[in-house]
């Protein structure tokens, strides 16, 4: 019984020993870079690799409990411990390793800027805790989100980050629009806009949410395959990493479409499930 009980924690356990090795990842491309700057981009996306997988353990541990029935505040406080280190730490130490090497615009062409900048990174991983530790007592959150969960800003930074390394480094993209990105999800993390869960209660396509998700998941769908299809050889990966970046940024834009357009309101749930940030 006492396993049983603990069967999803230990796949919370996993989801924060892959946050851990995410991070890992992201700094060794950091310290490694000048000398083996031929596996930095190895690195970056081993780190959005672990990222993926921390949220698969993620899913699965709220999963787990409820078709055990061992659900408790114990697992819903431990996943969001382990949601911090995996959707706040992990994307914020890619972030600050991008920091050093982006591209500094004249504006910003001060040592104080090339030391302390890369530091704002780590507002994204206080955002982040923020945002758990509101999502653990706000009682509207039980069928969808009130500002962005954590899992969808991590795999968007890793997924962005991992594939697009070249272009953030350019004269193109630069310091200031980084930090300006980074405030922009702060602020999407502890917003009180409305955002839809991938949860469906009845699969019924009279339903305006219904066909809202089934949409968006068949855009998500569209968008990874034509992705993969115009890939270079060799960098199929890469382009399905930039159609996951680009599946996050439509459904931000979605839900923010949605919050100018009157809708149900939705029900909630019982209380006491487990978390699933």
């Amino acid at each position: 019984m006492v396993f049983k009980k603990n069967i999803p924690n230990m796949l919370t356990c996993g989801n924060l020993v892959c946050g851990c090795i995410a991070t890992m990842f992201a700094f060794s491309h950091l310290f490694l870079q000048t000398q083996h700057s031929h596996v930095d981009m190895h690195l970056l996306e081993m780190a959005f690799l672990f990222i993926l997988f921390g949220a698969v353990f993620d899913f699965f541990d709220g999963f787990v409990a409820r078709l055990l029935g061992v659900s408790g505040p114990l697992g819903v406080q431990l996943d969001s411990l382990a949601d911090v280190v995996t959707f706040g730490v992990a994307p914020s130490s890619m972030i600050f390793a991008l920091f050093t090497q982006v591209y500094y615009p004249e504006m910003l062409q001060d040592p104080f800027w090339f030391k302390y900048l890369p530091y704002t990174a780590f507002l994204l991983a206080a955002f982040s805790a923020f945002r758990l530790a509101k999502f653990n007592i706000d009682e509207r959150q039980h069928t969808g989100f009130i500002g962005m969960p954590t899992p969808a800003c991590a795999i968007f930074w890793g997924a962005l980050i991992s594939s697009s390394e070249d272009f953030l480094r350019s004269p193109r993209f630069n310091a200031a629009f980084l930090l300006a990105f980074v405030l922009m999800f702060c602020f999407l993390l502890v917003s009180e806009i409305p955002m839809f869960a991938l949860k469906f209660k009845n699969y019924n396509l009279r339903s305006r949410e219904n066909v809202i998700k089934f949409g968006f998941l068949a855009c998500c769908l569209i968008l990874l395959v034509v992705c993969g299809i115009i890939a270079p050889e060799g960098h199929t990966w890469q382009y399905i990493c930039r159609g996951i970046a680009g599946s996050i940024g439509l459904y931000i834009l979605i839900n923010l479409v949605l919050h100018v357009i009157p809708s149900e309101a939705p029900s909630n749930s019982p209380k006491g499930e487990r978390s699933e940030e």
